[in-house]
């Protein structure tokens, strides 16, 4: 059977629904471009969404106990008022760009033809990095996680988190007003979280057990845990029962969409090198947030924000046609909330 094939012509394809790629997509909205957002995955929200949604957000200006979820919510709610057109569960498998226009096609029956396209994947695709099968067994989802979707589910529970960097401690210091009792399990003897969050970790009741390696795990007739530690230095054994396992030894991630397209932008440190206008080597094709990569770029979704603009700017500079000024908020009308039509 034949699939006839759509093309459709749009003024910029922004890949990727995360965070940066949501409010991208709003801003070139209020710039008032015809924006097409793909994102492979069934949801948007990226990373913040999926890998930790009861996280708190710190690096949002303005925003208090903001999680991943919510921040998630509030993107999607802002930009769904411009009526954008999103794909979801959508992959573009091919960019081809020519003196004219971009090409951009997925694995749906339409693809697209772009001024400019601008990437906003993040780091890629993602996996946690997970323990040795023979200390994972089969207990995933079983009694233990590497996804905390709901920290409720650990409420008046003995829970044991393993890893020491911002996403353990950050747990750590969330679980540790809902669960019964928190052991923070790590093999070096400082943590690597931010300064504020180490301190609240500090003068919390989180129990820390370092330098130490898990060496053994196995579950009990009532579905309790047992695990075995051993120090990192020297021959020590500790004993501990836990209800709950959560590993947190961060996430493994890859760019190898990108690497499948015809076209080939220079990397940098396995992301996109881009200059200060968010311009990659290929014309017409930008990256903002995480898949780009900058002389002292910071890793923060406030940074990735701030690529927004200053990228769909350039690219109404120097691709669009007929195309207003530079959109200052102060001409933006807003009412309880709601950008308002001017038409």
């Amino acid at each position: 059977m034949t699939i006839l094939v759509t093309t459709k012509k749009v003024d910029l394809v922004i890949i990727g629904a995360g965070p940066v790629g949501l409010f991208a997509a709003f801003y070139a909205r209020l710039r008032e471009l015809n924006v097409v957002l793909i994102e492979s995955l069934s949801i948007p929200g990226g990373q913040p969404q999926n890998l930790y949604p009861q996280k708190q957000i710190l690096d949002v200006p303005g925003w208090l106990g903001l999680n991943g979820v919510e921040l998630t919510g509030n993107l999607v709610e802002q930009l769904q008022q411009l009526q954008p057109e999103i794909y979801l569960d959508t992959t573009v498998i091919d960019v081809k760009n020519t003196d004219e226009a971009v090409l951009v096609e997925t694995d749906r029956a339409i693809n697209f033809e772009a001024d400019a396209i601008l990437v906003a994947t993040g780091k890629g695709a993602f996996e946690p990095r997970r323990l040795d099968n023979e200390l994972e067994q089969d207990f995933e989802n079983h009694g233990l996680y590497y996804f905390v979707p709901d920290l409720q589910q650990f409420k008046d529970k003995r829970v044991t988190i393993l890893g020491g960097g911002d996403s353990a401690v950050d747990l750590a210091n969330q679980l540790v007003t809902v669960a019964k009792d928190v052991q923070l399990v790590h093999r070096r003897n400082n943590f690597r979280a931010l300064e504020h969050t180490l301190l609240t970790l500090e003068q919390s009741n989180v129990k820390k057990l370092t330098p130490y390696v898990v060496q053994a795990i196995n579950k009990n007739s009532d579905q309790t845990f047992n695990l075995e530690l051993k120090a990192t230095r020297g021959e020590e054994i500790e004993h501990l029962t836990t209800d709950a396992i959560i590993v947190s030894y961060g996430f493994k991630s890859e760019n190898k969409i990108v690497e499948g397209w015809s076209i080939k932008p220079a990397m940098s440190r396995q992301k996109i090198a881009v200059d200060q206008n968010m311009r990659t080597s290929v014309p017409r094709v930008f990256a903002i947030g995480d898949a780009a990569e900058f002389e002292h770029k910071a890793e923060l979704i406030v940074t990735g924000f701030g690529d927004a603009p200053v990228a769909i700017n350039t690219i109404i500079d120097q691709y669009i046609q007929n195309h207003q000024g530079v959109l200052h908020s102060s001409s933006i009308k807003i009412k309880d909330g709601q950008v308002q039509s001017e038409k």
